[in-house]
Order: C-alpha cells, then sequence, then structure tokens
C-alpha cells in the first residue's frame, strides 16, 4: 500500500532499482521458497520397465496433460461476501460479488447515500528508479510532469498505433516511484508489456504489487461523513484525484479521492490481511447514513450513467484514444509515447469513428454487440448499454461513424430482431449534484 509497504524501494538512486527487483523477485516467493507464479508447464508423464515412474534414460514419453484450468482468484475480503448473502460471479478470473440484493437498490444507494465496494481484483504495478519519470511517461499517454507526490491521474498504455493496451490510475508515491492501478482481467498482460516497454529507460523497474494491496471503494454523496467518523485525517480536504496516508479504524491506509462510479468518494488501500476490519467497520459505522454493500452490477450500471469507458467493452486494442473520446488523456505536450506519432496523425486527419452515448427512444435495452443501423445500413456495434436505476432510461454507447456523432441524430438499433429507435445524446448521461453538509 503507498505510504506503508514501500520500504527502501521509494527511494531513488541506483540501488533503487536493484532494491526493487530483489523484492519483487521476494514477494513472487511464499515462505518456504516456492515461486508462485511460475510459467506454466506441461504435465508430461514418463514411464519405466514394469510401469513404473522411470528415470529420463530409461523412460519413454506416453501423454502431455493439458493443464488444468485455474480456480477463480478471491480478494481477502471472498469470505465477507459470501457471509453477507452475496452473489457471487466469475469476472476476470475472479470469484467477486456482483449483487447483495438486488442491483437497482445498490445503484440507487450510492447515488443517494453511499456504497461499499470491494475492488480488491484490481491490479497494482510499482515502477521505481532514478528514470521511473521517464519509463512512466515513456509507456502512459499522459503527461506524468503534472504530477507530485499525493496527486492521480487518469491515463492510458497504448500501442504504437494509439490503441489502448489498458487504462490506469498512476500515483505519485515519492520522487521516482509511481503506482499504476490496473485492470484485473490485464495485470499479466499489462505487467508483461510495461516490463518489456520500460526495459531502454535506464534506472527504472516495474514490479507486479497486486498481491500487496487490498483495494476497498467507497462511494457516494455520504462517504465524507462516513469515512470521517473513522479516521483523524481530514478527508474533505483530500481534493478530487489526490490522496493522503493515515489510519481507517485504526489500520494503516492510503486514502485516494477517486472512483468509478460518478459520485464523490474514496478508494482505500489498504494490507490485505486487515481489509475485512475495515469493511466491517465501514459497514458499522455507515449503517446511520443509508451505507450499504454494493457488487459489480451496481458499479457497471453507475460507471455508465457517468459516461466512464470500460476496458474490453468501451475500448481495447482496436480502438485509439480519439476514437474513444479520450484525448484528454494524452499529454500533446511529451516529446514521446508509444503511440504518439499515430495519435497526432489521426488528431490532424480526424477520426472516421467516435465512441457516442445513446438513449433509447423506443421501448427496449439495447445491449452489448447489438447493432446500430443509419436507414438500412449498419454503421456500428453498441459497446455497453443497460436501463439505468436511476435515471430511468435505457441508455448505452456505440462506435459510429463521425459523421453521425452529433447530439439528436437518430439511429436504430437491432434489440432481438427488432428494429428500435434511438437518439445520439452527449456524455455523460448522469452529473452528480454539488455535495450538501450532514445536518
Amino acid at each position: 500500500m503507498p505510504g506503508f509497504t514501500t520500504g527502501g524501494s521509494a527511494r531513488t538512486g541506483r540501488g533503487g532499482a536493484a532494491r526493487c527487483r530483489a523484492e519483487d523477485d521476494r514477494f513472487r516467493r511464499g515462505a518456504r521458497g516456492q515461486v508462485l507464479d511460475p510459467p506454466r508447464r506441461r504435465v508430461v508423464l514418463l514411464e519405466g520397465a514394469g510401469g513404473r515412474p522411470g528415470t529420463p534414460t530409461q523412460a519413454t514419453l506416453v501423454h502431455t496433460m493439458a493443464p488444468t484450468p485455474a480456480a477463480p482468484k478471491t480478494t481477502p475480503l471472498h469470505a465477507r461476501h459470501v457471509a453477507l448473502g452475496a452473489r457471487m460471479t466469475p469476472f476476470g478470473g475472479w470469484d467477486m460479488p456482483v449483487q447483495y440484493g438486488g442491483i437497482a437498490e445498490e445503484h440507487e444507494a450510492v447515488r443517494t447515500a453511499a456504497g461499499l465496494f470491494d475492488v480488491s481484483h484490481m491490479g497494482e504495478v510499482e515502477i521505481a528508479g532514478d528514470d521511473a519519470l521517464a519509463a512512466v511517461q515513456h509507456i502512459a499517454s499522459n503527461d506524468a510532469r503534472r504530477l507530485e507526490p499525493g496527486r492521480a491521474q487518469y491515463s492510458a498504455l497504448t500501442t504504437p498505433e494509439g490503441t489502448v493496451v489498458d487504462d490506469v490510475l498512476v500515483y505519485q508515491l515519492a520522487v521516482g516511484h509511481y503506482l499504476l492501478v490496473i485492470n484485473a482481467a490485464n495485470i499479466a498482460k499489462d505487467v508483461a508489456w510495461i516490463r518489456k516497454q520500460i526495459g531502454a529507460a535506464g534506472d527504472a523497474v516495474a514490479v507486479n504489487a497486486s498481491s500487496r494491496y487490498a483495494l476497498i471503494a467507497l462511494q457516494g454523496p455520504r462517504a465524507v461523513d462516513v469515512l470521517q467518523l473513522l479516521t483523524a485525517v481530514e478527508v474533505d480536504g483530500i481534493r478530487y484525484y489526490r490522496f493522503e496516508n493515515g489510519e481507517v479504524a485504526g489500520v494503516r491506509a492510503t486514502i485516494s479521492r477517486t472512483g468509478y462510479t460518478g459520485e464523490d468518494g474514496f478508494e482505500l488501500f489498504v494490507p490485505p490481511g486487515q481489509a475485512d476490519a475495515v469493511w466491517s467497520a465501514l459497514l458499522a459505522a455507515g449503517g446511520a447514513h443509508g451505507l450499504r454493500p454494493a457488487g459489480l452490477g451496481a458499479r457497471d450500471t453507475l460507471r455508465l450513467e457517468a459516461g466512464m469507458r470500460l476496458y474490453g467493452s468501451d475500448m481495447d486494442e482496436t480502438t485509439t484514444l480519439l476514437e474513444a473520446g479520450l484525448g484528454w488523456t494524452i499529454g500533446w505536450d511529451k516529446e514521446s509515447f508509444i503511440g504518439r506519432d499515430a495519435l497526432l496523425a489521426q488528431k490532424e486527419s480526424g477520426p472516421s469513428r467516435k465512441l457516442v452515448g445513446f438513449e433509447m427512444l423506443d421501448r427496449g435495452i439495447a445491449r452489448h454487440d447489438h447493432e446500430v443501423y443509419a436507414g438500412a445500413d449498419r454503421v456500428g456495434r453498441v459497446t455497453s448499454g443497460t436501463r439505468t436505476p436511476y435515471l430511468k432510461k435505457a441508455i448505452g454507447m456505440a462506435y459510429v461513424p463521425v459523421e453521425l456523432a452529433a447530439s439528436d441524430t437518430e439511429l436504430s438499433i437491432d434489440v432481438r430482431g427488432r428494429r428500435l429507435r434511438a437518439r445520439v445524446v452527449r456524455m455523460p448521461f448522469y452529473r452528480r449534484p454539488r455535495r450538501e453538509p450532514a445536518s
């Protein structure tokens, strides 16, 4: 966790990267020295004389067994979710709560009071060393020179074509020390990509630090009031996309004013072994404020209302940042970063398609991968769609030709064989009101 697990790796200097490499190796091994994340190998059965396993000089190859599919991973709060009666579902290789009572009720709680999410499945990568800033500048689209210790920014890892490897949050923990929060399903891919790309950066090393963090998101208009009951940190003084270190419920934590719901709120980095204590304390303290646990189902409908993109649906390695409407995450003043030339060329020529928001005019709900039409012509596909519990509208996002991207353009969407009318609207669909202090 930023502020309590960094140790010597937060220091700059040639020794900083070396310590970080040693730390990476130590965290990849268990108490008895076994490697916890070895490369996948084939299982080969050898048979010697008399049908008994023989030595390699005596053995002959019988067959190769495919590796057994790995069981879903679990967060430090898994047992708590089960005890609370959550409906669990596989997500990005993890067994995660999709809902506790109902998605609509949890969504409404976040918009009107507060919701508590376990997002410990997210990945964390630490980059440290004298040249850590140069490394982050090279791999991430946004300009990390705007950061300072205690500040975060939304950014993306991009390919040379300007398409999206992943969207990330970049935190500056200290001079020469950064934390990247990445999507759960992309951890292995992102870590490999980052390590490959920063190889020539100089004194900088990337460590997969995901096992060192549990991440709890407290979101909603009452989030400040709930969290303040459990910490001495003046949480309402933490500005958006800033963070501070302190204690929450007596547990060391990094308190970040960030989130993925469109509401005010915080994401709390805590030690995995103490995550349950923090979660339980928050639920107990927040009961009088309407706090309730919420699952990934509500998190998805909330982020869609707020116009926030979902990696793998609204953007991926086939879509550029400009096409996804994320040009504001590009540090155009940087001399170079992966994908800059391609994005600059597309900026000058203009993208041919654009991600737009839409709302349904006819009764029906457009879902991911439904086809979008302009007249008789198929012009795109829906990337995300739902009926939002708070706005009471069927909304979504879709990629369409840029000439059809203007607000109020009418389209039709094939919903289970029926062509239903939709209208392009500006995003976000929802903007939170100004927070009023609790009485």
